[in-house]
């Protein structure tokens, strides 16, 4: 099989350990273990005690049952039936296709967002087609054009809500309006949610899993939670066909994930209200401080993020992204991501929920290579 190589995971894996100051990443600012413990409140000599007397073997299976409980707070109409566990969102994503889609399905996916949505599936040889959101549209899916890409036989759309690298959110009667389409066929929706809950406001932010019979969302510990190490992620959906078909195929890859990184989890779980506070604060001033840099800067312009933790930065500069990021690296220490990897030429990802002091001294060091441009 092959795939095409995936432009912003391999631009990471090249550059990210030696930056100095790494705008680029796109996890809300990591905690350790200490802070967890700290920040929830949680015993953790109680919890060290209990899980060093386990014997490790491959655990629960098709996930630990406080786990699941724990996933199903951040839905309105999950129960743990409805959830599948995974290694990370990006496993989640690929077992999705792997399970779902056959040579020759229609699938429908957005651009520009993570690359998994529309490589995995092109892949398999499905028959892709992408949807492509504008910035006139604030990122947002044209539905006429939705219409346009479907066929009576359309087997999937993707989505991504809050959209990667955009920042754009999908209100829920936009969503309810891809539902429509889709359930005019009874096509799947497959949303990434990897940002929910990382919202500007204090509004809830709806789940395509909740909103459709035939909804799939997939999510992960590592954005919204600062737990990315834990590599856990999870499909969740009502459609109990789609449960069954994953979990068929999850036998062949998964078996189950790791004890200790899913009691890590239940503790965050379990606290989810705190770590989403200390979250959603970050990622809120961090964006204040974005937008007035970019204000600041006559040669740079964007579209404002409404949630998530990244935004795509456009410059007004005769030079390709991967040499304006490259070059900046070299020179500055500055890491973003070359929008090229999104397939937007001159243009840059920021993700701007790093430590606020990392952000500022970032985006410092970024003004101060633009000098050098002029």
């Amino acid at each position: 099989m092959k795939i095409k190589p995936f432009a912003v995971e391999e631009w990471m894996n090249e550059y990210e350990d030696g930056a100095r100051f790494n705008i680029a990443e796109t996890c809300v600012d990591s905690v350790s273990l200490d802070e967890l413990f700290e920040l929830t409140g949680q015993d953790k000599t109680a919890f060290w005690d209990e899980f060093s007397a386990r014997r490790l073997t491959y655990g629960a299976i098709f996930g630990a049952p406080p786990f699941k409980k724990g996933i199903c707070k951040l839905y309105k109409t999950l129960s743990s039936e409805h959830v599948v566990t995974t290694h990370g969102a990006a496993g989640a994503n690929h077992h999705v296709f792997y399970s779902l889609l056959e040579p020759g399905d229609r699938v429908v996916s957005i651009m520009p967002t993570y690359q998994q949505l529309y490589s995995i599936p092109e892949s398999f040889g499905a028959d892709v087609q992408l949807l492509h959101l504008r910035q006139e549209n604030d990122y947002l899916p044209d539905l006429d054009e939705l219409r346009r890409l479907m066929t009576p036989d359309t087997k999937m759309i993707c989505i991504n809500n809050p959209n990667n690298p955009t920042g754009a959110l999908m209100s829920t009667e936009l969503l309810q309006q891809v539902v429509e389409i889709a359930r005019g066929v009874g096509a799947y929706v497959l949303c990434d949610e990897v940002y929910r809950h990382l919202t500007q406001t204090d509004q809830w932010c709806d789940s395509i899993a909740d909103l459709y019979e035939k909804g799939i969302s997939v999510s992960s510990m590592s954005k919204v939670f600062s737990l990315a190490g834990l590599r856990l992620g999870w499909i969740a959906t009502r459609d109990m066909a789609v449960v069954k078909a994953c979990l068929s195929h999850r036998d062949y890859d998964l078996i189950s994930c790791g004890m200790f990184d899913e009691a890590v989890a239940v503790v965050a779980l379990n606290h989810s209200d705190k770590l989403l506070e200390r979250n959603r604060t970050i990622v809120r001033g961090n964006l204040a401080i974005l937008d007035a840099w970019v204000k600041s800067e006559p040669r740079l312009t964007y579209t404002k993020p409404q949630a998530g933790t990244t935004a795509l930065v456009y410059y007004d500069y005769d030079v390709p992204s991967y040499e304006f990021c490259k070059r900046m690296y070299h020179e500055t220490g500055a890491f973003v991501t070359p929008g090229d990897c999104f397939e937007q030429p001159r243009s840059v990802r920021i993700g701007y929920a790093s430590d606020t002091q990392v952000l500022k001294d970032g985006l410092a060091a970024f003004s101060a290579f633009l000098r050098t441009l002029e």
